[in-house]
């Protein structure tokens, strides 16, 4: 029989989130019922929002959901009701890409993640108007429950808060495993983070975590670039009153950068990033861009460079192994990513959203 639950909806594109009641469906053999306990607010939601990204609206968003299972379909294996989850981004399972391990570049990304429907085509949320776009990154966590793909389910151990862990399902997996998992930077290496927010700030306390010694964050925000320092960086640089390249030239005694990540996806940041490269040096993009957004690369002078440039989905995790990891980390304080976060009301969902494009608060959660 349908549920009803307590949802933040989109009902079109630009328009605020709206609180609603709705009619959450049964669970299929294959999927999770979840309580939600808190969901992360991530600049993702925002793009759809927005009509920046193509998940079909009006639409439950939500990807960085925890909470406890409370029912499995008849083909879940891997957690039973009662235990405790982190939610992340789904992926198919079947795909060439998937079989390797590479879940993050699943070949079936778009459909789903952002597709709003199960493979069938149906939602599992309606409003007294009709459909509800449901199964956001599988899951649509911006509810009381959901019902989740198991490829979008993490779980945890039954003793830590999960009020603390929403946000690892989406950021700072992103900005943590583009470092450990993507980059790997060797121990006494250096590292930039453009851009010191939520992805930002996982990116500085991973490059410590790996042993970088120089990790340096740019912000345009001097509150990001003080909570950068608590979390590790050794070295912060203010675009605004300070030229980025020459800074990093004089922190590295004229080496450049070994390594470099980008959140912003600014063409502008990007030039400046990649010129300030050292010799083999590795430049990864892990910003969201709109569709067509270009940039321009000297390719003259720098041929001599050997760098790189990549770009970096979901920190090339598989979630149901490097979660677990930064829960670890975390609880042996190596991670504290839950010095960047404050918390929100579901009513108060769209303060939150505000709050983060402001960079008043690095990573707003909601609380249920």
């Amino acid at each position: 029989m349908p549920t009803t639950v307590t949802a933040a909806v989109v009902p079109g594109t630009g328009r605020p989130f709206a609180v609603q009641q709705l009619q959450l469906d049964d669970p299929r053999p294959d999927e999770v019922r979840v309580r939600l306990v808190a969901t992360g607010v991530c600049h993702t939601d925002a793009n759809v929002r927005d009509g920046l990204l193509p998940t079909p609206l009006p639409a439950v968003l939500g990807h960085e959901g925890a909470g406890v299972v409370e029912a499995v379909g008849d083909r879940i294996t891997t957690v039973a009701p009662g235990d405790q989850v982190v939610l992340s981004a789904a992926y198919c399972g079947y795909c060439r890409k998937c079989r390797a391990g590479l879940v993050a570049y699943c070949e079936d990304l778009m459909a789903q993640d952002f597709g709003g429907r199960r493979r069938d085509g149906s939602t599992s949320l309606s409003s007294a108007d009709g459909p509800v776009s449901s199964h956001f990154f599988g899951q649509s966590s911006f509810a009381t429950h959901a019902n989740v793909v198991e490829t979008a389910v993490v779980k945890v151990s039954p003793d830590v808060p999960l009020r603390t862990l929403a946000p690892l399902g989406c950021g700072m997996q992103t900005g943590a495993g583009t470092v450990l998992n993507e980059l790997r930077p060797e121990a006494g290496s250096s590292l930039v983070v453009f851009g010191v927010g939520a992805v930002g700030g996982a990116a500085i306390m991973a490059a410590r975590v790996a042993g970088c010694t120089t990790v340096i964050g740019v912000d345009l925000h001097e509150s990001r670039l003080e909570l950068a320092e608590r979390i590790g960086a050794t070295h912060t640089v203010n675009p605004a009153t300070t030229d980025v390249v020459e800074a990093i030239a004089k922190i590295t005694h004229g080496d450049g950068i070994q390594y470099a990540v980008d959140t912003t996806a600014v063409p502008a940041v990007l030039r400046q990033a990649a010129a300030s490269l050292a010799i083999r040096g590795t430049l990864a993009l892990v910003g969201a861009a709109p569709a067509g957004t270009d940039v321009r690369f000297e390719i003259g002078e720098s041929l001599v460079k050997g760098w790189t440039f990549k770009t970096v989905i979901q920190g090339s995790a598989v979630p149901q192994v490097f979660i677990p990891r930064l829960v670890e980390l975390w609880r042996q304080g190596r991670f504290p990513f839950d010095k960047l976060v404050q918390t929100y009301a579901l009513d108060d969902i769209n303060t939150a959203f505000a709050d983060s494009a402001s960079g008043k608060v690095v990573k707003p959660v909601i609380v249920f």
